[in-house]
C-alpha cells in the first residue's frame, strides 16, 4: 500500500488560497450555522432568481507569477521618454524611503477614513502636516486635508465662490491661462449650475459681471504676475479672487494669499507623487478664515480627548456630503489621502531649505534653456517665469517635435507655431543638451545664475516653520518618525474592517506592484498614444471584462471617484435627455435607501430631488415610487437606486422600479457601491440599469488609503455611450483632470480581475454573502437584525439595531469605541440608518477573524446587559470609559471593573494588542476651538502635563 497520494490543493490558486478568507471546511461549518445546505443553496435563498444572469464569467485566473509576467509584457510597451509637457504635471523624484514606508507600506494604504480618530491619529497628523504646508506655501490660514485633482478642485472652488460672494453676479471669469483640462471641467459644472463662463485675458475682467474670477500663477504657458490688482477689483464689486498655483513655485513667488486671493487651488503632485498618465493626485485647497466653513472635502481639525489631551480628529463632520443628502452643496466625500500623506512627507523630508533648493534648481535650469535658445535667435516667451516657457517655431513646429521626441523628450504642442518647455525636478545637464539638440543647437548651455522673476514677484515671507518640517532628515529618523505615524493607527493589516458598504477587502501585494515601476508611473497623461500601447491595452481589456461583468455597453473610466462617478453618470443621462429635445427634464427620484451622496450629485447637476419612502422591509416602498414617477411625468430624468440597497436587501421589485422609470421616460441609475454582492450573479445592465458607476477601491480592491485614492469609472447601455465625458484637453462634458482619470491605480484592478478569473470573482461574491449572513446569525441572538430580506437573509452586509439600548443610556458611540479596546475599527455607524451599525465583512476576511468580530460583540451586549440591569451606571462602565489606552492602564484605578476587564476585553489580542494613542476625542471642543494647521509645540507640552 503506497504513501503516495496526490493532493487537489493548488498553491497559486489565488482566489481560494490568497483572496478568500474561509476554507472550504470552514464553509461548511458556517453554512450549518447560518441554515443553508450548501453554498448554492444560500444564494438561492438570499438573490432572487428573476435577476440572477444566464451567463458565467468564464476567463482563467493567472497565478501571482503570471500576473507578474503579464503586466511585465504590458509594461514593457510602454516608452518612456522625458517629460517636458507641464501643463500641471511634471517629473517628480519619490524618496525611496517615501515610496517603501508609505506607498507600499499596508499600513497606511490599506486605512479607512479617519471618521473613528482614536485610532488614526498617525494619518490624521500626517494629513494635518499637509494642510500646514499648503497654508505656509499659499499664504492662506485654512486648508483642507485634499480633493480629487487640480480641475476639479478648481470647479469646486468656483462652486464655493458662488456661495460665499456678496456679489449677486452669476457668471464666473476663467483666465485663458489656466490649464485647458481645467478650463474644461470647470465648464462641465457650470452649465447644469446655470453659471455663465466668462474667458478671457486676466486685463479683460470685469468685476462687475461676475461672482468670482479663477487666474493660473504660474500660467500654463508660463506666465508669472502680480494679481494684487484683480484681487482688490473684485472684492470693490463684491467678487471672489480664485487663484491656481503650483506649490513648487510658491517656494521662490510670491504667495497668493499676500496678493489678497481668497480661495487657492491646485495639484500637490510634483511633491513626490508619480504621474502615473494621470493620477492619483492629491488636488490642494486653502482659502480665508472666513470662509472655511463653506469650504468642501474633508479637514483636520484639533481637539482634545477625555483626559484632556491633545487629539485630532475630521472637523466639522456634518460638512459631509452623504450626510448633507439633498442639502449638500458639493458631492465630496472622498479625498486624496494617502497621495496628500506622501506629498507632506516630502515636505517633511526635504524641508523648506531643501524645497526651495529644488524650486531655485529647477527655475535656474528653466532659466538656462531661455537664454540658450533666445541666443541661437529664437523667441521665447514670457521674459518673467518659474519653470514653464513657450518658444515660436513657425512651420517647424512638428519637425521641432519629431525631433525631440528623437532625443526622447516630448514638448507641448501648443496651436500651430509653438512649443512649450517645462523643466522639472528630474532635469539636468543631459536633459537640456538633448533639449537644445532638437532645436539645432550643439553647443552646452550656460548655467543660469540670475532669476527670470522680477524682484517684487520674489517671496519675502517664511513657510514651514513648523519644527516637524526641522527635523532631522537623517533617513533612520525619518523612517522611525513614518513608523511612529503608523503605529497610532488601526488598518487592515492589523484587523478586520467591518464596514457597511465600504468593503475593506484584501489589496493583494502583487496586484499593488505594478503601480510603482516607472513604465506605468512616468507617464505624462497627455503623452503621445504611441507611446502608451501598454496603458492602451490594459485600459481595453479592464473595459471588456467591465462590460462583461455588468452587462453595460460601454464605460468611461475618467471620474476618479465614487461621488465623480454619480455626478458623470447624471450628466450622461442628462446630455442624452437634451439631445433627444427633452430639456425639461429636471426630476431625480431617490430613495431613502439610496447611497448618501446620490442627492448631492443630483443637486450639483441641476436636478430636483424627490425622495422616495422605505417599506416597513427596507424595500422601496413601490406604492410611494409609482406615484412620484407618475406626478413627475415628462419631468422625470431619473431615478437612482442602490442594488442591493443600502439597507442591505436584494429587493425582488427593482425590475419593477426599472420598468416604471422606463414607461416614464425616465433613466435608470443604479448606483455600484454594493457590486461587491453583484459580481458573477447579477448584471445591472441587464435588470434594467441605463447606467452605473463601479467604486473600484471597493468591489475590485483598490486600497481606499485612509480616505482615497479611488476610482468610479461608469458603464452605460448604448443609447448612452455617445454621452460619456469628453477629453479633457478638447471635448465637452469632461469631469476630471485626465483622460483615464487616476489610470495608474485602474492597473491594482485590471490585476485583481485577472488573478481571480471569471469563476473566482463569482466565488468572492457568494462567500462575502456568506461571511455576512453567518454574523447576522450569530449575532441575532444578542441583537436584532434590520431588513433581513423576504427569505430571511441578508446580501452582503447586515444592519444591528443598537436604538433599544439608548434607554439605558448606551450609545452606539459607546459600542464603537469598546470595539477599540478589542482591536477593532468600528463598523459603519448611523448610516443609513441612525442608531445602528451595518457590519460588512466582505469575502477575504477568515472564520476566525470573524468569530473574534462575533466574540467582541457579544461580549459588548453583555456589558450593555449589565448596565440595563442596573449593575454598573452607564457613566461607570467600560462602554462609557472606553477606548481605554496605555495611560489608563498604569494610572490610579477606581472603576468598578477590573484593569483587565476594561483593556483586555474578549476578542482582544493580549500579546498583539492594539492601543489607542488617545482616549475618546471631544468632538464638541475641536469644533467650538478650530485649528486646522500644526500647533505650536507648547500646544504638545500643555497636553503632555
Amino acid at each position: 500500500m503506497t504513501r503516495w497520494t496526490l493532493t487537489d490543493y493548488n498553491p497559486d490558486d489565488f482566489a481560494n488560497r490568497r483572496h478568500i478568507g474561509p476554507s472550504p471546511a470552514e464553509m461548511d461549518e458556517m453554512l450549518k450555522v447560518v441554515g443553508a445546505d450548501s453554498l448554492d443553496a444560500l444564494i438561492e435563498q438570499t438573490v432572487p432568481a428573476s435577476i440572477r444572469q444566464a451567463d458565467t464569467l468564464d476567463w482563467e485566473p493567472l497565478s501571482e507569477a503570471g500576473l507578474i509576467a503579464r503586466m511585465r509584457e504590458v509594461a514593457a510597451k510602454n516608452r518612456v521618454m522625458t517629460s517636458l509637457i507641464g501643463q500641471g504635471y511634471y517629473g517628480t523624484v519619490t524618496p525611496p524611503a517615501i515610496q517603501r514606508n508609505i506607498l507600499e507600506n499596508p499600513a497606511w494604504y490599506t486605512a479607512y477614513t479617519p471618521y473613528q480618530p482614536e485610532i488614526a491619529q498617525g494619518r490624521l497628523e500626517a494629513l494635518l502636516n499637509y494642510q500646514t504646508m499648503v497654508s505656509d506655501l499659499t499664504g492662506l490660514p485654512v486648508a483642507n486635508a485634499s480633493l480629487l485633482d487640480e480641475a476639479t478642485a478648481a470647479a469646486e472652488a468656483m462652486a464655493m465662490a458662488q456661495r460665499v460672494a456678496k456679489s449677486k453676479a452669476t457668471a464666473f471669469f476663467v483666465s485663458d491661462n489656466l490649464h485647458p483640462q481645467t478650463i474644461s471641467v470647470i465648464e462641465t459644472r457650470a452649465e447644469p449650475l446655470g453659471i455663465r463662463i466668462i474667458r478671457g485675458a486676466p486685463e479683460d475682467l470685469d468685476p462687475s459681471e461676475v461672482f468670482g474670477a479663477i487666474f493660473q500663477y504660474p500660467g500654463t504657458f508660463g506666465q508669472i504676475r502680480d494679481l494684487t490688482a484683480e484681487c482688490q477689483a473684485l472684492h470693490d464689486a463684491g467678487a471672489i479672487a480664485v487663484v491656481a498655483s503650483d506649490l513648487l513655485a510658491l517656494c521662490l513667488l510670491k504667495e497668493p494669499g499676500a496678493m489678497g486671493a481668497d480661495i487657492c487651488i491646485g495639484s500637490s503632485q510634483r511633491f513626490g507623487v508619480p504621474m502615473g498618465y494621470g493620477g492619483p493626485h492629491a488636488a490642494f485647497m486653502s482659502c480665508r478664515d472666513a470662509y472655511k466653513r463653506s469650504m468642501p472635502g474633508r479637514i483636520v481639525g484639533v481637539s482634545i480627548d477625555a483626559k484632556g489631551n491633545m487629539a485630532y480628529r475630521l472637523a466639522l463632520q456634518t460638512r459631509e456630503q452623504h450626510i448633507r443628502r439633498e442639502k449638500a452643496t458639493s458631492n465630496v466625500c472622498t479625498a486624496q489621502a494617502l497621495l496628500a500623506v506622501m506629498a507632506s512627507f516630502y515636505a517633511v523630508f526635504h524641508g523648506p531649505v531643501g524645497l526651495r533648493a529644488i524650486a531655485q534648481r529647477v527655475h535656474l535650469h528653466a532659466v538656462s534653456v531661455a537664454n540658450a535658445l533666445r541666443a541661437a535667435g529664437a523667441e521665447v516667451e514670457p521674459d518673467a517665469f518659474f519653470d514653464t516657457i513657450t518658444v515660436r517655431v513657425g512651420v517647424g513646429q512638428l519637425g521641432i517635435l519629431a525631433a525631440a521626441r528623437e532625443h526622447g523628450i516630448n514638448l507641448r504642442k501648443i496651436g500651430r507655431d509653438r512649443v512649450g518647455i517645462s523643466v522639472d525636478e528630474t532635469t539636468d545637464a543631459s536633459v537640456i543638451a538633448r533639449l537644445l539638440d532638437s532645436f539645432g543647437i550643439t553647443d552646452a548651455a550656460q548655467p543660469a545664475t540670475e532669476p527670470a522673476i522680477p524682484e517684487s514677484l520674489l517671496r519675502e515671507s517664511s513657510y514651514l516653520t513648523h519644527p516637524v518640517f526641522h527635523m532631522n532628515r537623517a533617513e533612520s529618523e525619518m523612517m522611525r518618525y513614518m513608523r511612529r505615524l503608523s503605529d497610532r493607527d488601526l488598518a487592515l493589516d492589523r484587523a478586520m474592517i467591518p464596514l457597511g458598504s465600504c468593503t475593506m477587502k484584501l489589496n493583494a501585494a502583487a496586484e499593488m506592484m505594478p503601480i510603482t515601476w516607472p513604465e506605468f508611473g512616468a507617464l505624462h497623461p497627455f503623452a503621445p498614444a504611441d507611446q502608451a500601447a501598454g496603458y492602451a491595452e490594459m485600459l481595453h481589456d479592464l473595459t471588456e471584462k467591465l462590460c462583461r461583468i455588468t452587462g453595460y455597453d460601454a464605460f468611461s473610466l475618467q471620474p476618479n471617484s465614487g461621488a465623480q462617478g454619480e455626478y458623470a453618470g447624471l450628466l450622461t443621462i442628462q446630455a442624452y435627455h437634451r439631445a433627444n429635445g427633452d430639456d425639461q427634464r429636471d426630476v431625480c427620484l431617490i430613495p431613502v435607501s439610496a447611497h448618501g451622496t446620490n442627492p448631492a450629485s443630483a443637486q450639483m447637476c441641476g436636478m430636483k430631488v424627490v425622495v422616495v419612502k422605505s417599506a416597513p422591509n427596507g424595500d422601496i416602498d413601490l406604492e410611494d415610487f409609482t406615484d412620484k414617477a407618475r406626478a413627475a411625468g415628462d419631468r422625470l430624468a431619473a431615478v437612482m437606486i442602490t442594488y442591493p440597497s443600502t439597507h442591505g436587501v436584494f429587493e425582488d421589485t427593482v425590475r419593477q422600479v426599472c420598468d416604471i422609470t422606463h414607461e416614464h421616460g425616465g433613466q435608470v441609475y443604479i448606483d455600484g457601491a454594493n457590486m461587491n454582492a453583484l459580481v458573477g450573479l447579477v448584471k445591472p445592465g441587464e435588470i434594467g440599469g441605463d447606467v452605473s458607476h463601479l467604486n473600484l477601491h471597493k468591489t475590485f480592491a483598490i486600497p481606499h488609503g485612509g480616505g482615497g485614492p479611488g476610482m468610479g469609472p461608469i458603464g452605460v447601455k448604448a443609447h448612452l455611450a455617445p454621452h460619456l465625458p469628453g477629453d479633457p484637453q478638447s471635448g465637452q462634458g469632461a469631469v476630471a483632470a485626465a483622460p483615464y482619470g487616476s489610470a495608474s491605480i485602474l492597473l491594482i484592478s485590471w490585476a485583481y480581475i485577472l488573478m481571480m478569473g471569471g469563476e473566482g470573482l463569482t466565488q468572492a461574491t457568494r462567500v462575502a454573502i456568506l461571511n455576512a449572513n453567518y454574523i447576522a446569525s450569530r449575532l441575532s441572538a444578542g441583537y436584532p437584525i434590520l431588513f433581513m430580506g423576504n427569505r430571511g437573509r441578508v446580501a452582503h452586509e447586515c444592519i444591528i439595531d443598537t436604538r433599544p439600548f439608548a434607554e439605558h443610556g448606551v450609545t452606539v458611540d459607546d459600542i464603537a469605541k469598546r470595539l477599540i479596546d478589542n482591536g477593532f475599527h468600528a463598523p459603519t455607524m448611523s448610516w443609513p440608518v441612525s442608531g445602528t451599525l451595518m457590519v460588512e465583512p466582505t469575502e477575504s476576511e477568515t472564520k476566525a477573524e470573524i468569530d473574534r468580530f462575533v466574540t467582541a460583540m457579544l461580549a459588548i451586549r453583555d456589558e450593555i446587559q449589565s448596565v440595563a440591569d442596573g449593575e454598573v451606571a452607564v457613566e461607570d462602565s467600560p462602554l462609557r470609559h472606553a477606548p481605554h489606552t496605555v495611560e489608563d492602564l498604569v494610572a490610579e484605578w477606581d472603576r468598578p471593573y477590573s484593569r483587565e476587564a476594561g483593556c483586555f476585553p474578549p476578542g482582544a489580542f493580549r500579546v498583539d494588542k492594539y492601543w489607542p494613542p488617545v482616549g475618546r476625542v471631544d468632538n464638541v471642543h475641536g469644533d467650538r476651538n478650530l485649528i486646522c494647521t500644526c500647533p505650536p509645540l507648547e500646544a504638545y507640552a500643555e497636553a503632555a502635563e
